[in-house]
């Protein structure tokens, strides 16, 4: 400014550069708490869809192989409910910390006179007060006293990270999640690792405005329901070399129950859908190979003989699960007296149910006589004949489907009997990616695959056919897809980062060798590393 006595006229030009520097300021401080406020809300968005995620597919996963594996799954399950539960408990405190800062600030979600929503501008003053959250967390607003509050909250995420520790803390597999507990749940800093000497609280709380106070607790939310998804994610995942092929175990013999004296024949002994891991082991036969057991059946005299023995699969943590096996078969006589045999056979050549809107392949005999002669007749269901002894059969409405084989016995008496078997609506399918409906890859190769859709251990020949699909990334709107390719989805895909997780959801298609529309198509969940 201009030494001496001023005129009036420079007195005002002086006041109103004062002023202008002032109101460049207040902008500067109005933007700048927006985009804390955008920030917290997204990340209260990523919050919200990791809780869908968490309760909608991983853990209903997890509970359904808790049941279908307790061996291999129930001790996880059990452990995991104990942390949800206290990480729930960590989520609604923080929240209701934010909710008492934000009324002791004078916030304002909404206009109380219009209801409408309220800008950040109109919140300025209570998003910029520091008073609110230094006096909930420090005594009297003393920087170094925190406050019973501060402690309780304090106390809530280190139940979380404890838990964590002491219950996953010698389990290899789970390191990952202790590793990112200690790291991320805590309050206060380990030894010497304080980035300006002060304490957690204080850098995080004291004289701290509304808006930092509220991303802090919002981060501390964020950081928990991470922890909960990584805990899924790798419980899921640690058994996988015991289970990656089945989701159910059963001891099957495959061998013939009627026998002929004399006749060479042998039972086969395998595990489940069959598997050749050398972590399988079979009691009770002559020699194993390639995952199966063989074992020479005795025949030499007539009458029913027994078979038995132990299958033991090893899962991944070393622990030995064991499947028994019994086989009972006849020995019986030769041609002559087969001939003379009576009963109708009949089997289902997938599996012991029909499937509502497929063609269920059946097979049916009468020993000893001509099956070209036989007749298959099934109210409410479609029967068309193969070839002798083979029909297709197409279940319509119910809940059972009564077939009922007749036909002429070696001794020319005419024979009829009735088979009634289940009828299930054909699995929903699954929507995939390489196979998988949960997988990791890196952000720049998720533009470069095709979703697909299967229905996963399905004997039937049914295939899909993606058409479309939406793309969900953290933070952005979701895209809706034409076809199989995430090509199209490029632009969207470039906001993907590090932790974030992509969901394909609401997948439509088409179907081949079933009738009707296809079912709602299970999501597909990219983990990006």
């Amino acid at each position: 400014m201009a030494k001496g006595k001023q005129t009036p006229r420079q007195k005002m030009i002086n006041l109103m550069y004062l002023v202008f520097i002032a109101m460049m300021a207040l902008n500067i401080d109005v933007e700048i708490i927006r985009s804390y406020y955008d920030s917290t809300r997204a990340l209260n968005e990523t919050r919200f869809l990791t809780e869908q995620k968490n309760e909608d597919i991983f853990e209903k996963t997890l509970e359904a192989k808790a049941q279908q594996v307790p061996d291999t799954y129930a001790t996880p399950w059990e452990q995991y409910k104990v942390l949800r539960d206290k990480i729930n408990v960590l989520v609604k405190s923080a929240q209701d910390i934010k909710d008492l800062v934000k009324k002791n600030s004078d916030f304002h979600d909404k206009d109380p006179e219009t209801g409408k929503d309220m800008d950040v501008s109109e919140n300025f003053s209570a998003l910029n007060n520091n008073e609110a959250t230094t006096e909930y967390f420090f005594k009297e607003g003393d920087e170094n006293s925190p406050s019973a509050n501060a402690l309780e909250l304090k106390k809530k995420i280190d139940d979380v990270r404890n838990y964590i520790t002491s219950t996953f803390g010698n389990n290899p597999q789970l390191q990952k999640l202790v590793d990112r507990a200690n790291k991320s749940l805590i309050a206060e800093y380990p030894q010497g690792k304080s980035p300006n000497g002060k304490t957690w609280f204080q850098n995080k709380f004291y004289h701290q405005p509304l808006i930092a106070a509220i991303s802090n607790l919002e981060i501390i939310q964020n950081d928990a329901r991470n922890v909960q998804s990584d805990a899924l994610a790798l419980m899921l995942q640690e058994k996988v070399d015991a289970s990656i092929k089945f989701n159910q175990y059963e001891a099957i013999v495959s061998a013939p129950t009627d026998i002929q004296s004399g006749k060479k024949a042998e039972a086969v002994i395998m595990l489940g859908t069959y598997s050749n891991s050398n972590k399988i082991s079979i009691s009770g036969v002559s020699r194993q190979e390639n995952g199966k057991g063989y074992l020479p059946l005795n025949t030499g005299g007539l009458g029913e003989r027994k078979i038995g023995g132990v299958i033991t699969l090893t899962d991944a943590t070393g622990k030995a699960q064991q499947f028994p096996f019994t086989h009972t078969y006849n020995v019986i006589a030769g041609p002559q007296q087969v001939k003379l045999e009576q009963g109708l056979l009949l089997s289902a050549d997938k599996m012991n149910v029909m499937y509502r809107g497929l063609e269920n392949p059946v097979s049916g005999s009468i020993l000893g006589a001509d099956n070209s002669k036989l007749s298959l007749s099934a109210p409410g269901a479609v029967v068309r004949s193969t070839g002798p002894g083979k029909w297709i059969v197409k279940p319509q409405a119910g809940n059972t489907v009564k077939l009922t084989l007749s036909g002429t016995d070696p001794n020319g008496k005419t024979v009829s009997q009735v088979f009634e078997y289940r009828i299930k609506n054909v699995p929903p399918p699954q929507g995939q990616m390489r196979g998988q409906n949960v997988l990791t890859m890196p952000a720049n190769s998720i533009q470069n695959q095709t979703v697909q859709a299967a229905i996963p251990d399905f004997d039937f020949p049914v295939s899909f056919t993606v058409t479309e699909f939406m793309v969900r990334v953290p933070g952005r709107a979701a895209m809706l897809v034409k076809g199989n390719s995430l090509q199209d989805a490029a632009g969207l895909l470039k906001n993907v980062r590090s932790g974030d997780d992509v969901s394909i959801i609401e997948i439509k298609a088409t179907a081949q060798g079933l009738e009707g529309p296809v079912k709602r198509i299970t999501p597909i969940i990219i983990h990006v590393p």
